[in-house]
């Protein structure tokens, strides 16, 4: 049978199908080494370093957690595989464990979450003379449907087809009643063929009147890292037009590619056009084809291996692997289509519910007209490869009420989170606010625990998991160093620098966020005697000490954004910048950077690169501001503190002369040409400072063990730690701009 004889949407099937064949077959070799790297490394190596971040940080967990928990053996029991206390085991450890493969159990909550996202889930029938076809939708807005463009190909199509949710069977196994939206196209219709979607509105009211509210929706979201390869996918559809079934957490994703990720699943005719999920029921992906088995003829194969033709149904074929178009390529081709008037309302709303907090909505939210910050460009060309797609929408945080504390008398003090929060026992009224590019990481209350209160948790069980390793493993470390610089000749001063930088950047494979909580107090900067220590003034501090008051100083933090927020009329990118910076620098954390974060303007991966960051009460942190380091005669006078010694321009620490030096020789060889270009930055006058600091304050115990720590976080390392001797052999003076 010749692709001219068969029906329209057997033929937009039999072109997918044939599309996704070749791209799964051009991806053999890339398929392969991610299997490799999930056999001997685990689901954290497998994928881009960049999108295994973004993933461990969309569900709420670090690098520090992840590099704990893959350390530490696993304990031969129900549950978490740690041996921690039990009043640590939070709902973050849990699905890290979950998402890592060491824990095959899932929290209740989860079969909640699929039985709201299932509801948003219907059978697409289209009616046409002769001829009846089925495809699976799913509501991604209060008023708009998305399915594959093989299965609504034109407006005319959908005119004749209609969406039935309901059918399936329920708790008794009985059929329950249908409920049957006609579409409407006419509102709006949107559709690709590449990319293979079609989003069209629906009918507000079913055939016999019920509301399509009652349905839910399942928000697109844009943001990246929901899902890596490795990771286990759920697939809600319509198999052959028969009721709602559910491929659960069998299915792993084996390859991410621009526009479309690949993974095995037990889909068949009538699923195109289900939505994939990750275990937060999230929508990472709509499925539409696969990759088929074929003969040495290049002939499709059925399941009981003769030859497919397209009259035995989809359900028939031998598929090796699915293909799925991957959501934020979806949303960024829909935002490229020129709408106007009603229509354009419509898009509007379906970005706006994709600002939702939550993967499952039920009411709608607010559409927000007045967005400044964020607007997608107005120009380009609709190829569907685009990242321009920024929301317009509302997102609803939850802030609850922390008294701020600190360490020091002389401290700057933060206010209370806000004058109309609750009890400390209760959240805050919630308040609909504006969403902008630049928000703090992390604002809203996700599983009813608030930003600080998730960061807290996991910093104690970061504490705990580390505490039972050894503080510093020499021979182990040994080896690991001279793996590090294997290759690398000290030779040419400035052919060292360089081959330096280039080795710091290219292993530097993880790149994790400003986060001392969760990052530097459990573990990298811990003394031997398990305590912190101030870098600048020696002063002791416990773990949970530093933690608490970054905690609160979060909570702070977060109050003051929102008494922001609910003062300015839709604030542009000049005020949020400005607002964030005067947060930062009036409710500092407990943590110093040794090379000051406005010398690199906030920027990361600098900022939170843990080489150069070290713990430092706030005082001590206010004393020294952004000035550069210096060595004063002992005859001079100088403002004296017991952080150091200062006057206009120039700091000299009493404590940690070598800790800083070394550091900051790491950041001048890791980014080079990113600091001293103004005055009041560090000059090369300041390289030989640092040269004696390093030769007179040797490098100790406290400094391997952090140079250990980070390099199982990130992945590099600090030469000058390492190789000490090297600091003679090194051009520093070519890291300047």
């Amino acid at each position: 049978m010749t692709v001219e004889q068969v029906s329209r949407v057997d033929k937009g099937f039999l072109e997918q199908m044939e599309d996704a064949g070749r791209r799964y077959a051009s991806r053999t070799g890339e398929r392969d080494g991610h299997r490799e790297a999930l056999e001997q490394h685990g689901i954290l190596y497998a994928d881009t370093r960049e999108r295994v971040s973004s993933r461990l940080t969309r569900l709420g967990v670090d690098w520090a957690m992840a590099t704990a928990i893959e350390r530490t053996p696993a304990t031969a029991t129900t549950g978490t595989s740690l041996d921690l206390d039990r009043e640590l085991v939070s709902t973050d450890l849990l699905t890290l464990e979950r998402f890592m493969g060491r824990n095959d159990l899932i929290g209740i909550d989860y079969l909640e979450g699929g039985f709201l996202a299932a509801r948003s889930v219907g059978r697409i029938t289209v009616r046409s003379p002769g001829s009846t076809h089925h495809g699976t939708g799913f509501l991604v807005s209060p008023s708009l449907l998305m399915t594959n463009n093989h299965v609504l190909g034109s407006a005319e199509e959908a005119a004749a087809a209609v969406i039935e949710f309901n059918f399936q069977a329920g708790l008794d196994g009985q059929q329950l009643a249908p409920v049957v939206f006609p579409l409407d196209p006419q509102s709006l219709f949107i559709t690709h063929r590449d990319l293979d979607f079609t989003v069209v509105a629906v009918s507000d009211r079913s055939r016999d009147g019920q509301p399509l509210a009652a349905f839910g929706r399942l928000p697109l979201k844009e943001a990246q890292g929901k899902a890596v390869i490795g990771e286990l996918v759920n697939i809600i559809q319509h198999p052959n037009g028969e009721p709602k079934q559910l491929a659960l957490r069998d299915n792993q994703i084996v390859d991410v590619l621009d526009d479309f990720m690949h993974y095995s699943a037990d889909t068949a005719r009538g699923s195109s056009g289900a939505p994939v999920f990750n275990d937060q029921w999230e929508v990472v992906a709509l499925h539409h084809a696969g990759a088929p088995r074929k003969d040495r003829d290049g002939n499709v194969l059925a399941v009981d291996g003769t030859r497919w033709h397209p009259s035995m149904g989809e359900h028939r074929v031998d598929w090796k692997a699915n293909e799925g178009v991957r959501v934020s390529r979806i949303l960024g081709a829909i935002q490229q289509f020129p709408l106007s008037g009603g229509a354009a309302t419509l898009r509007a709303e379906l970005f706006a519910a994709g600002s939702s907090l939550h993967p499952v909505e039920v009411s709608p939210p607010t559409v927000l007209t007045n967005r400044v910050n964020g607007d997608a460009p107005q120009n380009g060309a609709m190829d569907g490869s685009g990242e321009q797609h920024a929301t317009t929408g509302s997102v609803r945080w939850s802030v609850p009420l922390h008294i701020s504390v600190s360490l020091d008398a002389d401290a700057p003090q933060p206010r209370p989170a806000s004058p109309a929060a609750g009890p400390a026992a209760g959240p805050a009224p919630q308040t609909t606010t504006p969403s902008y590019v630049g928000l703090p990481a992390g604002i809203g209350s996700i599983d009813g625990q608030s930003p600080a209160a998730r960061d807290l948790a996991a910093a104690m069980v970061n504490l705990a998991a580390f505490r039972a390793r050894p503080y510093f493993d020499e021979a182990a470390d040994l080896m690991a160093r001279d793996a590090y610089y294997a290759g690398l000749h000290v030779g040419n001063p400035t052919s060292l620098r360089l081959a330096l930088t280039e080795h710091l950047e290219s292993t530097h494979e993880r790149r994790p966020s400003y986060k001392p909580m969760r990052l530097l107090y459990p573990w990298v900067d811990l003394h031997p005697d398990e305590m912190l220590r101030s870098i600048y003034s020696d002063k002791g501090f416990t773990p949970q000490e530093l933690m608490e008051a970054d905690a609160a100083v979060e909570a702070a933090r977060i109050g003051r954004w929102q008494e922001f927020m609910l003062h300015e009329s839709a604030p542009g990118p000049e005020a949020i910048e400005a607002e964030l910076a005067l947060l930062e620098a009036s409710l500092p954390f407990n943590c110093e950077h040794v090379v000051p974060q406005s010398w690199f303007t906030h920027k990361e991966p600098m900022r939170g690169d843990l080489h150069h960051l070290f713990a430092c009460e706030a005082t001590c942190n206010s004393f020294r501001g952004n000035i550069p380091y210096f060595d004063f005669p002992d005859f001079n006078e100088v403002v004296q503190h017991d952080c150091g010694r200062r006057e206009p321009g120039k700091f000299e620490p009493s404590k940690g002369k070598g800790p800083v030096a070394r550091a900051t020789l790491y950041f001048l060889l890791r980014y080079p040409g990113k600091i001293g270009d103004e005055a009041r930055e560090l000059q090369r006058t300041g390289l030989e400072t640092l040269l004696g600091w390093h030769k007179d304050h040797p490098v100790g115990l406290y400094e391997q063990h952090r140079n250990a720590a980070i390099a199982e976080i990130q992945g590099n390392r600090n030469p000058l730690i390492d190789h000490p001797d090297w600091a003679e052999e090194i051009d520093f003076a070519g890291a300047w701009p």
